[in-house]
């Protein structure tokens, strides 16, 4: 059969490279047609790690953002656009969870720390309260308002010199020698 002749030839090429822990899969005690010839088929070994298409958790869901696996609680939780190292701990310490790494976590851990972290002000909701806020700052026309519609820095820094990031790439004026 050439379906069974193309998997124990891809399984095959894949041990020859493999050097983990192996599972046993597929044709476990199947008489197949080989070459004519009835043959007792043996159970095929495959390793774990170098199997393609098999699912791996790579980093756990908080808040509609995938944080980390191989990080501990803490830092993975900076991944989050709102949280920083400060809420982060506040986080752990209202949870009481230890500060280990997010693959040790059972799922009752990782439910009451997205039950925590919900309860703050994080990602698309805290980018669309900054967007308001600037957008009022502009519509009531104050300084720091101006100066967001004219791409300049808002709190009070030098623009004489520097200020580049705000201002964008040096525009040469011709005529500006004495």
């Amino acid at each position: 059969d050439l379906q069974v002749r193309t998997l124990r030839r891809t399984m095959l090429a894949s041990m020859m490279h493999a050097s983990c822990s192996t599972t046993v899969v597929a044709m476990q005690g199947k008489r197949s047609q080989f070459n004519g010839a009835s043959v007792q088929s043996r159970p095929v070994v495959m390793p774990t790690a170098q199997r393609r298409g098999d699912l791996q958790v790579r980093a756990a869901r908080v808040a509609g953002v995938e944080i980390p696996n191989n990080k501990r609680c803490e830092t993975a939780l900076t991944y989050v656009y709102g949280i920083g190292p400060t809420s982060a701990k506040a986080i752990m310490a209202a949870t009481a969870l230890e500060n280990k790494r997010l693959r040790e976590f059972s799922e009752e851990e990782l439910t009451t720390l997205r039950e925590e972290v919900e309860k703050y002000n994080i990602e698309g909701e805290l980018r669309r309260t900054i967007n308001m806020n600037i957008k009022r700052l502009k519509e009531i026309q104050c300084h720091r308002g101006k100066r967001h519609i004219n791409n300049l820095p808002v709190r009070g820094q030098r623009t004489k010199t520097n200020a580049r990031t705000r201002k964008g790439k040096t525009k040469t004026v011709a005529g500006k020698k004495k």
